[in-house]
């Protein structure tokens, strides 16, 4: 079908796509009348072509049209001959696999630039050095040969291969961009309009081919061809890859991939679920949620576990801190799930072992000092052999995804005897880098986007400016969270498109993210809600906050029980740095220390670092809430670090809906 042009135009021209206006003619008397129909410019070429065989562009009068006629008959089987309207703008191939989108180009016709003494053979001759062009299809470029049609290019500009053309000049050699051609090719994947995605999918189905090159012509592949007055060229059957895998600008794309999954599709149903199993000290739960969110977005009926609660799809079943065994059989008995989650957490880990005995794939965020002191776990390297034991149970064929930028973690990779993928903030870390060598999957933060490599081959999913969870790229530790979170779901078999869709709907939210960077904007001042418990989050929450304007910021921090004396210091230290005024509340959970020792370590914290700060003390979490509120400055930033975030969101989403109606007042 798509290598009969009329056909292929006739289907996209009933499906509502935008393709030039044309003739098909088969004799010489009907030119003239198709010229006249059309209207000049235009493009001749033979109805059975293919690699730009018989085709001649940008025809400006009926002289030229007898040519080119003559041209493509030489290359037609048929006889037939299209004459369609010449389309300006630039040349550009959309690849699809499998009816998706997996890579675009924007192709240049072979050309030479003029530098001035050099004449244009000789410009070619340079051009030919290039050690990436060969003949044919032997190297990722081709030579450019001079034929009749380039003669007649080249004199048409008003040269002859022994002009000197000045410096800077560029000289079209070609009339069309192919490769096969000699042109040029630069890799435009990441900016291609979402329309004209949805569109080249669309064709695809249309032509029903499982692999198509569409032959685009706009100004602007970042617009809808709607707005640009661009059209659909051809379908290419057969399209060639070369531009793709090593574009002579710009990103390689491995377009193998997806043709080889399609041959090779994987086959038998072990009758098991995915397990994903999630640990580390920071970032357990937005990380879990993220996952499970990418696979309600795929489909899977998930089930997962939290320090929030345990979920079945979206309902909230189990509340409190169920990252403990009991909570991921409830999750493993339940019928309806098809796609577990679990938060395994240091204290069910040590009480009563894990939920499970295999997983397939296990993600660690990362190793701090938390809870030491505690059930024989004094020291950060006892902590991480703990939190080991996650990725030590994932399934020979499984992945444990470590960070690679958490020396404590990266050496997790030593007891395994699974797969092993990493992720970096940095690309450039020497371990992404190793693995990558090894041809390893790997996630990390490039250039603004968040990445997943396999080998080097860069797979970009998105901007992190725009996931809405990392606040505009301001909050990095959320960055982290979404990499190893985007490796888990790849190394599942879900989609980059699955994944971007996931990624733009997970809004950071009361609902969504219960209590991790929860921002709630009143009319004169904002409140920040976070579950920051440890020195490590305290440092994450501080780099974020000061990514925040405000005129006056103020912390209402708290120590908890379970933990070293130093911990609950340092606590207080940060929050010296952090705030320009603090109030030291007190958890309902003291766990093992009484309310006034706790209140005193945060004090002598902030102490060390700034004895003046300015600091209240308010045990009770609602009194210092609506103190800080009350007494709140107009621009201000409240930030509430919260350990029962039900009470702290239930008590601001009160204050905002009393802001709503009018009624904020504190006279009760």
């Amino acid at each position: 079908m798509a290598c009969d042009k009329e056909d292929t135009k006739y289907l996209l021209e009933q499906a509502e796509v935008e393709v030039p206006k044309g003739d098909i003619i088969r004799r010489e008397r009907s030119l003239e009348d198709a010229c006249r129909y059309v209207g000049y410019p235009l493009v001749i070429k033979p109805i059975d072509g293919n690699h730009g065989r018989g085709i001649t562009v940008d025809i400006q009068n009926y002289e030229a049209a007898l040519q080119a006629f003559h041209h493509a008959k030489e290359s037609s089987k048929s006889g037939a001959i299209i004459v369609e309207k010449f389309i300006t703008g630039e040349d550009y191939r959309l690849l699809v696999i499998n009816n998706k989108l997996v890579a675009a180009a924007v192709r240049t016709p072979a050309h030479v630039i003029g530098d001035g003494k050099s004449t244009v053979q000789e410009l070619i001759d340079l051009v030919n050095k290039d050690p990436r062009r060969g003949y044919g299809h032997e190297n990722v470029l081709t030579q450019i040969t001079v034929n009749d049609l380039t003669k007649t290019i080249i004199k048409d500009a008003g040269y002859t291969l022994d002009s000197v053309i000045s410096k800077g000049e560029r000289l079209i050699l070609k009339d069309t961009a192919n490769l096969s051609t000699g042109g040029t090719a630069e890799d435009v994947t990441d900016i291609v309009h979402p329309a004209n995605v949805s569109m080249a999918e669309r064709i695809s189905k249309i032509i029903d081919l499982d692999i198509c090159g569409i032959d685009i012509m706009t100004t602007d592949i970042s617009k809808p061809l709607s707005e640009t007055g661009g059209a659909v060229l051809e379908v290419n059957a057969g399209p060639g890859f070369r531009m793709h895998l090593a574009p002579t600008t710009g990103l390689p794309r491995n377009v193998a991939a997806p043709v080889i999954d399609k041959l090779f599709p994987i086959k038998g149903d072990t009758g098991r679920i995915p397990i994903i199993a999630t640990s580390g000290t920071n970032g357990k739960t937005t990380t879990t949620r993220l996952i499970a969110h990418i696979a309600k977005m795929k489909g899977y009926r998930v089930g997962y576990t939290t320090s929030d609660g345990v979920y079945i799809q979206n309902r909230l079943l189990m509340t409190g801190d169920c990252t403990g065994p009991a909570s991921a059989e409830f999750v493993l008995k339940d019928p309806t799930v098809n796609f577990a989650v679990l938060e395994c957490a240091r204290g069910g880990l040590l009480r009563a072992g894990l939920g499970f005995k295999k997983c397939d794939v296990a993600v660690v965020t990362n190793v701090a000092a938390d809870h030491l002191g505690l059930k024989g776990i004094h020291t950060i390297e006892q902590l991480a052999k703990v939190k080991a034991v996650v990725p030590e149970t994932v399934l020979p064929e499984g992945y444990a995804i470590l960070n690679a930028d958490d020396d404590l973690v990266y050496d997790m990779r030593r007891n395994v005897a699974c797969n092993v993928a990493l992720f970096s903030m940095d690309e450039n870390n020497p371990r992404i880098k190793a693995l990558q060598r090894l041809n390893g999957i790997t996630a990390v933060y490039e250039n603004g986007y968040v990445t997943i490599c396999r080998g080097e081959w860069k797979m970009r999913l998105m901007k992190a400016e725009n996931i809405p969870l990392t606040y505009g790229g301001k909050a990095t530790f959320m960055i982290q969270n979404v990499l190893g979170a985007v490796l888990a779901a790849h190394v599942q078999g879900i989609s980059i498109e699955d994944m971007k869709a996931a990624l733009e709907t997970f809004i950071p939210s009361a609902s969504q993210t219960p209590g991790r960077l929860n921002l709630f904007k009143f009319n004169d001042f904002t409140i920040l809600l976070d579950y920051a418990h440890n020195p490590a989050g305290m440092r994450a929450l501080q780099k974020f906050t000061d990514e925040l304007d405000a005129t006056v910021k103020v912390g209402i921090i708290a120590g908890v029980g379970d933990r070293r004396e130093q911990d609950t210091n340092e606590i207080g230290s940060i929050a010296a740095e952090m705030f320009d005024e603090i109030i030291i509340r007190q958890d309902k959970r003291l766990r093992g220390r009484t309310e006034e020792e706790l209140i005193k370590m945060l004090n002598d914290g902030i102490k060390m670092k700034d004895p003046n700060k300015k600091t209240t003390i308010i045990p009770s979490e609602k009194e210092a809430i609506t103190f800080a509120v009350k007494n709140a400055v107009k621009g201000s930033l409240i930030v509430l670090c919260s350990d029962v975030i039900p009470d702290a969101l239930e008590l601001v989403q009160k204050f905002k809906e009393q802001e709503a109606r009018g009624e904020l007042n504190f006279n009760e």
